[in-house]
């Protein structure tokens, strides 16, 4: 069982991926694929008149400001736009695509933050109408009944809140909890980025090999990303 992440930032080809997803299937490999959308979001926010906004925590953590007009443009360009695409790509490549979002059946639970603190100009902002959270509990035998009668699951980044409601998660958050709920052997993240860098955001500074003994430093240079 492989669990393999989509960045959803320019630069990530979708196409090549689901043509290597295919081939993964053909040799009898298990899948399920995780897919982010954020530039699709930014895109259609920018159309809409509703750009996005980013809150950087005090850890350094920097994420999309989700009130509710800002989740629902997400659902259009990550659930209705992204996925779907996905989905037809991979069908169009002969691939039993099976889209959806953690809303559906339930398969990603979690739990909504009753506020968040952002740091703008050196100041502490308490936000509380963000419809962020953290994954709980997935839904394992949804998705072993999928991939069992022969779907590959294709996931967008939504959740659902004990009260139901929608909640936009991290995607490399996400892809790593289903691995872990599916006790997968492999997972992969598929970014546009370099990698990890010592001092973000100079590329020099890439961080080319990690020993387990460096994980600690590592986590450092992360900064909360």
């Amino acid at each position: 069982m492989t669990v393999v992440k989509l960045g959803g930032t320019e630069g990530v080809d979708f196409s090549a991926i689901c043509k290597d997803a295919c081939e993964l299937l053909k040799q009898g490999q298990r899948l399920v694929l995780v897919h982010g959308g954020s530039a699709e979001a930014n895109a259609l926010g920018e159309a809409l008149g509703a750009p996005p906004r980013m809150i950087t925590s005090p850890s350094g953590y920097t994420s999309r400001y989700t009130d509710r007009k800002t989740l629902e443009i997400f659902l259009m360009a990550v659930n209705g736009k992204v996925n779907s695409l996905l989905t037809e790509q991979l069908h169009m490549l002969g691939v039993n695509a099976f889209g959806l979002c953690g809303l559906d059946g339930r398969l990603m639970q979690a739990t909504r933050k009753d506020s968040v603190q952002s740091v703008e100009n050196g100041k502490r902002k308490i936000i509380r109408d963000d419809y962020t959270g953290k994954i709980e509990n997935v839904n394992s035998d949804l998705l072993h009944l999928l991939l069992d009668a022969g779907y590959l699951p294709v996931i967008a980044p939504v959740a659902v809140s004990e009260k139901g409601e929608a909640l936009n998660v991290d995607a490399d958050r996400a892809a790593a909890m289903v691995a872990a709920a599916l006790k997968a052997e492999a997972l992969i993240l598929l970014t546009a980025v370099q990698g990890l860098m010592k001092n973000f955001p100079d590329e020099s500074t890439l961080i080319r090999q990690l020993p387990q003994s460096q994980l600690l430093a590592a986590s450092e240079a992360a900064q909360g990303r």
